[in-house]
């Protein structure tokens, strides 16, 4: 082949006149001129380490070189004239261009077809890393849970996603499961393959499982231009697919309070077409964190099921389609609190327990995302357009919330979002990288209130009637966001990596409002195993649809289901200024250690709360706010030993509430806009830890959660105390003889059978009591059905 090819360069330069003979004496002939270029296969990506020739007019070879990493070659010295190029790699037809030197160098790109098609398996990993090259993760800070990590849990994927995430450095753990990054109530961006997702109704179920997770990275900091809106934390998930998989598995997991987990994945290919789905049912009797400090909770059942399918059909060896869709349908008792005295009188109903409540919620979330991905020679692009509707609906026990609380409250939320995102990469050369995108979404959100109340008040501040009366109050909310974003990663030295650029946002729904965002990154390698970083970020955050008008306050006067005050100013979107600095260092073989400090001044803070039985949330703002702290994380990794901690120091405040100030009682609204309070989610020490260990079949893991206590009191000026839970498991694969690949689990939640608290029921925003977990056994079994055995991934977890 290679030489048919030269023979064919040489006929080639001789069918071409010599320049050389039309140019002067003595002028161009004799100059010395530089020709350069790069190789390129059928996807645009760089061909390393091919033999590229350059023959003269005469067939003879003048220069010899190998292609670099990246398809680059070069030639310094070459006389002007004509030239055949000539480029050979094994697996590869020969390229070949004739090319012209007159005055002044020459670039050139030569395309190099494989001799094979590409299989589904080579265009997919490619595209996906040009997916991946969309979404920078420089300036901020980046902890990775691979999908060995996640096996490596006591519960594997069985884990609940915020269990998972809660293993990062500064991430708090909180009842509903609910988690707080960096003392932010809430704030968490979900993306799907680099697609936002849009917000949903908060309630107590996860949306998404860790089963659909090939890896799944937490960023936290000052994040690059693409991260806009939700920035506390992106969740960023990279889900599984068929290629990866080329099998199923079949997992039927449970134990203790009445606990029933099966599950599925199905993955595989068939011509074009690459396919994944997953899905998982869960019921038990630990729904939601009870009142109780107890191994059983009173009215305490839960049944989930979650589903989650990937498509993609690739329209070219550099363009595919991909569809995700997936849904979660939760119901959920409330937990009673047995033995509390009865607050009210009802007419016709003297005596009712309060073990006998029957308040229910259900929740409801399908979402759907279609993406056009492919790359073009230098430029990456995905297009996506993604819908999200989710309700939640809570409904009361009327008779014992009304004997309770006062109040018993019919509750509908729903939202239904969608819109466009596009994000695109033109790696303009070796040291520029430009990026742009746009995101646009639109919002339609129902929030009905049926509430029964009764007549209100004495002087005493009693009930003037035992008949309840029905208020209505509903209504709906339109909200628009648009965004557009441009960056620039510029490598200015091979140590030295800075990312800078911003986003222009605006907001039209409660209140209209917008925003231009600078950002700017640093990533310094002094040395091979040292990765320093330091980032500025300006933030723009759009408060939730969850809402109360001045008007619903009104609608509530005189009943028992007036607000201690009178006053309701709408809810802003968030601003503030964010720094992050830290450092990353390899001080043995597989053992890296790293720090990360941050500092983020607010103005118009956003904070959520819990203000009446029903266990929605409802936001208000801080004039003003602040939240610093430091991050220690180290992970090891050696052989069958791996092994990660974190420990994290964190202060959250606010000051001076200037929305929904109904919510608040007098003296303490009056106490918070004098002094800076910290807000209910902050918790000053929060460390996590883990291994695993491979020894003779079986796999043996441990996490464990230290936290130092969420906040109480009056105006959160009190701590729980302190906390620790710790989690053990084991795994061991084995064959059955005509079935095939199995795997046994073992997990113990609360090894210790520690009693600790997460609520106590009192603070800003915080309702009622709640109880972590007793101790709870629980046992799985999984039976893997390969298609074609996948090579396993590396285990790895942190930085």
């Amino acid at each position: 082949m290679r030489r048919c090819a030269a023979l064919l360069a040489g006929l080639c330069v001789a069918l071409v006149p010599a320049v050389s003979a039309a140019a002067p004496a003595g002028n161009v002939k004799h100059a010395a001129i530089g020709l350069s270029g790069v190789l390129q296969d059928s996807l645009g990506r760089g061909v390393a380490d091919a033999e590229v020739t350059v023959q003269n007019a005469a067939g003879k070879t003048v220069a010899r070189a190998h292609s670099d990493n990246l398809g680059r070659f070069d030639f310094a010295n070459l006389p002007a004239g004509t030239y055949a190029v000539t480029a050979n790699k094994s697996g590869f037809k020969p390229a070949i261009k004739i090319v012209a030197i007159r005055r002044k160098a020459v670039k050139l790109t030569l395309a190099m077809q494989s001799q094979q098609a590409l299989s589904l398996a080579v265009v997919a990993r490619r595209l996906n890393a040009a997916r991946n090259s969309l979404s920078p993760h420089s300036g901020g800070s980046v902890y990775r849970f691979t999908q060995q990590a996640i096996h490596d849990l006591p519960q594997g994927n069985n884990t609940p996603l915020n269990q998972v995430l809660v293993q990062a450095p500064g991430v708090a753990q909180d009842s509903f499961g609910q988690i707080h990054v960096r003392g932010e109530h809430a704030d968490l961006q979900y993306r799907l393959n680099g697609v936002q997702l849009p917000e949903g109704i908060a309630g107590f179920g996860q949306i998404v499982s860790p089963r659909l997770a090939d890896n799944i990275n937490l960023l936290t900091g000052a994040l690059p231009a693409e991260y806009g809106y939700r920035t506390a934390g992106v969740v960023d998930i990279h889900t599984k697919n068929g290629l990866s998989l080329s099998g199923a598995d079949l997992d039927m997991y449970g134990g203790q309070h009445t606990t029933l987990q099966p599950s599925f994945e199905l993955g595989g290919s068939k011509d074009k077409l690459d396919y994944f789905f997953t899905g998982q049912y869960l019921q038990n009797e630990l729904g939601v964190e009870p009142p109780t400090p107890g191994p059983s909770a009173y009215h305490d059942q839960t049944y989930q099921g979650q589903a989650f399918s990937y498509l993609s059909y690739f329209l070219s060896p550099t363009q595919r389609l991909s569809l995700m869709s997936g849904f979660a349908l939760n119901r959920f008792q409330i937990p009673d609190n047995p033995n509390q005295p009865q607050m009210f009188d009802l007419a016709g109903v003297p005596f009712y327990p309060s073990a006998n409540l029957n308040d229910r919620q259900l929740e409801q979330n399908y979402f759907g995302v279609l993406s056009w991905q492919g790359t073009a020679g230098k430029f990456d692009y995905q297009l996506s357009g993604f819908s999200r509707y989710s309700t939640l609906s809570f409904y009361p026990d009327i008779n014992g919330d009304l004997i309770y609380n006062g109040a018993a409250s019919r509750i509908f939320r729903s939202s239904w979002s969608s819109g466009l995102q596009g994000d695109g990469a033109w790696r303009l050369n070796d040291s520029h990288t430009i990026r742009s995108g746009l995101y646009f979404s639109g919002e339609r959100a129902e929030i009905d209130n049926h509430e029964h109340v009764f007549p209100c008040c004495t002087a005493a501040g009693m009930q003037t009637s035992d008949v309840a009366e029905l208020l209505v109050d509903n209504r709906a909310i339109t909200a628009w966001l648009y965004g557009v974003y441009v960056q620039d990663e510029w490598r200015p030295a091979e140590q030295v990596t800075i990312n800078f650029g911003g986003r222009f946002d605006l907001y039209d729904g409660i209140v209209r409002a917008d925003q231009a965002s600078p950002r700017v990154a640093i990533v310094y390698k002094p040395l091979r195993k040292t990765t320093l970083h330091a980032a500025y970020a300006r933030y723009f955050v759009p408060p939730p649809t969850e809402l109360v008008t001045v008007e619903s306050v009104n609608k509530f006067a005189h009943t028992t289901g007036a607000p201690a005050s009178p006053f309701a100013g709408n809810p802003s979107p968030e601003r503030s200024h964010y720094f992050d600095a830290g450092a990353i260092q390899e001080l043995l073989p597989g053992l890296n250690v790293g720090i990360d400090a941050y500092y983020k001044k607010s103005t118009d803070l956003i904070d959520e709360g819990q203000f009446g039985p029903a266990i929605i949330f409802s936001t208000f703002n801080y004039a003003r706010g602040r939240n610093y702290g430091v991050e220690f994380t180290g992970t090891y990794n050696r052989k069958s030993l791996t092994t990660y901690a974190n420990f994290a120091y964190a202060v959250a405040q606010g000051t001076q509430v200037e929305s929904g100030q109904f919510n608040f009682d007098p003296r303490e609204l009056a106490y918070i806009n004098s002094h800076y309070v910290f807000l209910d989610h902050d918790q000053t020490f929060t460390s996590s830890a883990g291994a695993a260990y491979k020894w003779r079949g079986f796999n043996f893991m441990l996490d464990g959660l230290y936290q130092s206590g969420l906040r109480e009191g009056f105006a959160n000026t009190g701590n729980l105390p302190y906390y620790i839970q710790v989690n053990v498991g084991a795994t061991r694969d084995f064959e059955l003889p005509a079935i095939g690949a199995m795997q046994a689990r073992v997990s113990i939640l609360n090894l210790f059978d520690r009693t600790y608290q997460i609520r106590s029921g009192s603070g800003i925003g915080v309702f009622a009591p709640q109880f972590g977990p007793r101790r709870a056994l629980y046992a799985g079994l999984k039976w893997e059905i390969p298609f074609f055995k996948a090579p396993p991934a590396a285990s790895a977890m942190g930085h």
